[in-house]
């Protein structure tokens, strides 16, 4: 089993049971919009999970995973809204709940740990810290970190 796979698969899971939710939402237009939300938000993770595994970067990677964090963020709120409505009785949406928070902590974690593993210098490319950098000796002006010069 390769590094990643049993998030991938929890996180497969976890989309799985959120479908299998959303099945039994009430057809009043209120279920129905909170269906709506919860399949969005809930089966996003995986996908945003399997995208971050083939980032390009570390900083790509990270970013990837915010998103599947932000996912999984937006869909306790929504299993919240499912449970205090009462479209859902509470105690059938407490272990979805729990494996929803359990997911976000080690998506956090794997932030955590990605951020560490940066340095200075590999966090910010040195072309991304200077927006506007243009190098082009053959014109005789040069915008190079926002100043003006002119050559001569």
């Amino acid at each position: 089993m390769a590094k990643g796979d049993d998030i991938q698969e929890r996180l497969i899971d976890f989309a799985v049971r959120v479908l299998k939710v959303c099945d039994h939402l009430p057809a009043s237009a209120a279920g129905k919009h909170v269906g709506n939300q919860l399949l969005r938000s809930g089966t996003a993770p995986a996908a945003h999970y399997a995208e971050a595994r083939g980032a390009e970067s570390t900083a790509d990677f990270i970013h990837k995973l915010k998103i599947c964090l932000k996912e999984l963020n937006e869909t306790q709120v929504w299993l919240q809204i499912a449970s205090k409505s009462n479209m859902i009785a509470a105690e059938k949406l407490a272990d979805l709940q729990s494996e929803c928070i359990s997911l976000a902590k080690i998506t956090n974690t794997s932030i955590t740990t990605a951020r560490a593993s940066l340095t200075p210098a590999k966090s910010i490319r040195e072309e991304d810290a200077l927006p506007y950098c243009t190098d082009t000796t053959s014109q005789p002006s040069v915008i190079n970190n926002q100043q003006l010069t002119i050559d001569n």
